[in-house]
């Protein structure tokens, strides 16, 4: 019985020390998170790195999943890639984050190790990025740690701050003139507010910051474009006298609502490159070597390229991964040096096989030098549609041959231009399954009208646009089908080459009912696109694009 009767002289227990709530905790944590993300963001970006944290981590993840990442990335988002895998990054943070926040609750230790092997991550991924100072990534990393450890001590301190003045507050009496209300302190309360006002403090900061150290590096490049001057090209894509509808981009060659322009302007063309954040690249201290099986090694400023005589052609870009009547595709004015220029100073061996793109992230792209036909358009482009080279699509310069698909030939950022044999040496992409080969296929394109718009019996345009860029080939016919009917011709629009697409157009006399519309067209060899269906990997999509229609 004396066993059950407490010892009255026995202290009574100490209080368990207060603490955040879980609740709390996660929102410390992902907020903590955010903060070291932001700080790290703008000290890289204030130190005019072109690359951060983020980048860098992004980069090595991609590298390391053997470029499943990014194809997965491409097929899912399309040209929305990069701010999906940005944002993915950015989540995963966060939730590890929040996750570090409730294990802090009791045991601290754990969230200072798990933040500063969050920074000695982002220092490993800058090593072996090429676009990351290693020097100033270590500086970003460790600022990016203190600053969300301390945010994370601050927040969780003062989560359980509230607490413990809620543990503590004395319980007074009931005022008997107003029975209903205690006189109770006001103290937690108070802490609760401080909690949530510095978690919306520390959050706003965290978002200016990352947005600041971005706005810094784009500043940098956008300024150095700016002050560019394109050249008088000795060559130009658009001819004197030539059409109205080629004189400027955006301009369509028929009068039809929702029809891609024969010339895309520099805002709607598609970007799909593996470059998660784009590279800063300062013209007045980068070069272009041309190095590799060529008798005259030699590298180049950006002031002596610019001095070189240049051409302006159109060429029609296509990405490897576009689906059947997919967006990856873009017709546009590129003005450069031709490439064949730089070879034949350089003096390319007679047992060179392949012509090697290097951008300053590392990123290779090789394709056969035999493709190098006198009439194949293959510059180092400087500018595009009139305009110096915009940052997205490869500022200061970049390759640019007709009639490959990007992964072969369009190297961004370009850094390098390297001579091999086609054995001995693979570009990015050719270890990750696609073909080492990669002409164009000839492709077409349904633009109007489009799946589910509402449509009136009566005279309806079919039109969209079809190409096959490359020597010899370009479009020559395109023909429509509705239902299991006939193919039916379609008119085509002027050209500038046949290195461009081409659009057309068909005059529909829609009858009411459900409808399919397929399209297929020929290039100037003769062949006729297929129709059976293959997806983009390894060599690219086949098959017709179709719409599915319904005319009331």
């Amino acid at each position: 019985m004396t066993d059950l009767i407490a010892d009255p002289a026995s202290p009574p227990a100490a209080p368990a020390p207060a603490r955040a709530s879980v609740g709390e905790a996660r929102l410390a944590g992902a907020v903590a998170a955010a903060m070291a993300l932001g700080v790290g963001e703008l000290v890289t970006g204030l130190g005019a790195s072109s690359q951060s944290l983020i980048g860098s981590v992004g980069n090595g993840f991609i590298r390391q999943s053997g470029g499943d990442l990014a194809r997965t990335a491409i097929s899912l988002f399309q040209t929305a890639d990069k701010p999906a895998l940005i944002i993915g990054i950015v989540v995963i943070c966060l939730l590890i984050g929040a996750a570090l926040g409730v294990a802090s609750r009791r045991r601290p230790w754990i969230g200072a190790v798990g933040f500063a092997t969050f920074g000695l991550i982002g220092v490993w991924a800058a090593a072996s990025d090429p676009l990351a100072s290693v020097g100033r990534a270590t500086i970003g990393a460790a600022v990016a740690v203190a600053a969300g450890l301390g945010t994370l001590t601050l927040l969780l301190r003062l989560a359980a701050s509230t607490h413990s003045a809620a543990a503590a507050r004395p319980e007074r009496p009931v005022n008997p003139e107003r029975p209903s209300v205690r006189d109770t302190p006001t103290t937690p309360h108070a802490s609760r507010r401080a909690f949530f006002g510095w978690t919306a403090a520390a959050g706003a900061f965290a978002v200016t910051a990352a947005v600041a150290g971005r706005a810094a590096v784009q500043g940098t490049s956008n300024a150095a474009r700016a002050a560019i001057r394109l050249p008088v090209p000795t060559k130009r894509a658009v001819p004197v006298g030539a059409p109205a509808s080629m004189t400027g981009p955006g301009v369509a060659s028929f009068d039809v609502d929702g029809l891609s322009p024969y010339l895309v302007p520099n805002h709607d063309f598609y970007r799909i490159d593996t470059a998660l954040v784009v590279p800063n690249v300062n013209p007045d201290t980068w070069s272009l070597k041309v190095s590799g099986m060529v008798s005259n090694p030699f590298e180049i400023t950006f002031d002596e390229l610019m001095s070189l005589p240049q051409i302006e052609e159109a060429v029609t870009l296509s990405c490897v991964s576009n689906e059947v009547g997919g967006k990856l595709v873009g017709n546009a004015l590129w003005q450069g040096v031709p490439l064949g220029t730089l070879l034949q100073h350089a003096g390319v061996q007679p047992d060179a096989s392949q012509v090697v793109g290097r951008s300053v992230d590392g990123f290779t792209a090789g394709f056969p030098t035999a493709a190098l036909t006198a009439d194949r358009t293959a510059i180092v482009a400087v500018g595009m549609n009139g305009e110096p080279l915009p940052v997205l699509h490869g500022f200061p310069a970049r390759l640019v041959v007709a009639g490959l698909y990007g992964y072969v030939s369009a190297t961004k950022w370009l850094s390098e231009i390297h001579l091999t044999t086609l054995d001995a040496f693979d570009g990015y992409w050719i270890p990750r399954g696609w073909s080492k080969l990669a002409p164009i296929k000839t492709e077409s394109r349904i633009d109007v009208p489009r799946s589910g718009a509402p449509l009136q019996a009566g005279t309806i345009p079919i039109a969209g646009v079809a190409w096959a860029p490359g020597p010899g080939r370009g479009i020559t016919r395109v023909e429509v089908q509705v239902d299991d009917g006939p193919w039916k011709e379609a008119t085509l629009g002027a050209v500038l080459s046949d290195s461009t697409w081409r659009q057309w157009m068909l005059a529909w006399e829609a009858t009411a009912g459900t409808h399919t519309l397929r399209v297929r067209a020929t290039d100037g060899t003769g062949e006729t696109q297929t129709g059976d269906e293959a997806p983009p990997e390894p060599d690219g999509a086949t098959g017709w694009d179709s719409r599915r229609v319904t005319v009331t």
